[in-house]
């Protein structure tokens, strides 16, 4: 009987060599066996009709039942589907790269499943490649998947066409499945991931501040409403903040720091995040400090719901005209304390409608 090639990788220190040997096989229409984090899996072109048809029949697989398609980046999922539902924004944020596989609804009323799994050798793997990969479990149809390669190869050894050996997986059980497709959510199978973990990700709200850089304004509203939710008892939602300039990693200022502070609330350790379209996508509500900051918001989400607002909108406003929070950076600290006990008044109101 022939015997499949094997290659011995670290997942830890990745050899270059060997990526381009597995991705050159895979281009040609092979078939390989690949550690993931959960279980081994059989990895094949997922634009390649006939290793397609050659993975179903190694595997006596149901040809009604679709493969997982593996990426290696969360934004990836919007090639898939133009619908991606708001809940599948929440949990790959949430559980990517992992053990999750979400089920997306397409256009033509078909579903595609995906994953992000968290294995080093794989998302190397999948960025050398142009195209995707499907990746079923190392087992045939009904078996238990394997968790090292020796258990692969029990029934597959000579069907593919190398057998890569990293080990025992980390987690040894399979991703859990949630079909994302219709309107009533449901979770197929719980793998590694438990239904209560999902289903307090998928009850989860999310509320998003944002300002230009992160370090103020947005940084002050975040803070008071976390403060807010804490006091109420309110674990249900997530606060986050953002900023639309290009930097990461700043430090609030110095001047909200101390405003904080005086409430309580210790933000030092508090570091500037420029805001990304999966962070729009996954919020339930959007608060922006300008009326720039709402449009350059929708340039990177044209689609964007009527989930998104000016804050001071909710604040009791003595003047007419702007509705602009002024941005307080370079000016006197008398200007810090009015933007921040502005927006003090609007969290007071928005406590009321989460």
């Amino acid at each position: 009987m022939i015997k499949t090639p094997l290659l011995r990788i670290d997942p830890q220190h990745i050899d270059e060599k060997k990526i381009k040997k597995v991705a050159e096989i895979l281009t040609k229409g092979g078939l390989v066996i690949i550690p993931t984090d959960t279980v081994y899996g059989i990895v094949a072109n997922s634009k390649d009709e006939s290793v397609i048809k050659k993975l179903y029949e190694i595997k006596k697989r149901p040809l009604d039942k679709p493969f997982t398609i593996i990426i290696e980046r969360k934004e990836r999922i919007d090639e898939f589907s133009k619908i991606v539902p708001k809940t599948a924004y929440k949990l790959i944020d949430k559980f990517w790269p992992g053990a999750l596989t979400v089920i997306i609804p397409k256009e033509d009323g078909t579903s595609v499943g995906l994953r992000m799994p968290n294995h080093p050798f794989i998302l190397r793997l999948l960025g050398e490649l142009d195209f995707p990969l499907v990746c079923p479990s190392a087992n045939l149809s009904e078996k238990k998947p394997p968790s090292n390669l020796e258990e692969a190869l029990k029934d597959l050894d000579g069907l593919v066409d190398l057998a890569v050996d990293g080990g025992f997986t980390s987690l040894g059980v399979e991703s859990t499945i949630v079909d994302l497709s219709k309107e009533t959510i449901s979770i197929l199978r719980e793998g590694a991931i438990s239904k209560k973990e999902i289903q307090e990700e998928i009850n989860k709200k999310i509320v998003l501040f944002v300002c230009t850089g992160n370090s103020c304004r947005s940084v002050m509203a975040e803070g008071l409403l976390k403060k807010k939710l804490f006091k109420l008892g309110r674990t249900d939602i997530e606060v986050i903040s953002a900023g639309i300039a290009m930097v990461d990693g700043l430090k609030p200022t110095p001047e909200t720091l101390e405003l904080l502070n005086r409430e309580g609330i210790d933000f030092s350790g508090y570091v500037s995040k420029r805001v990304s379209p999966l962070m729009i996508k996954k919020s339930d509500l959007i608060f922006v400090m300008e009326s720039l900051h709402e449009k350059r918001l929708k340039e990177l989400v044209p689609d964007i719901k009527n989930n998104l607002f000016l804050l001071k909108e909710f604040a009791k406003i003595e003047e007419t005209g702007s509705l602009d929070i002024a941005d307080p950076i370079g000016k006197p600290f008398l200007e810090y304390e009015k933007t921040f006990y502005l927006i003090k008044e609007a969290i007071e109101r928005i406590v009321n409608i989460l």
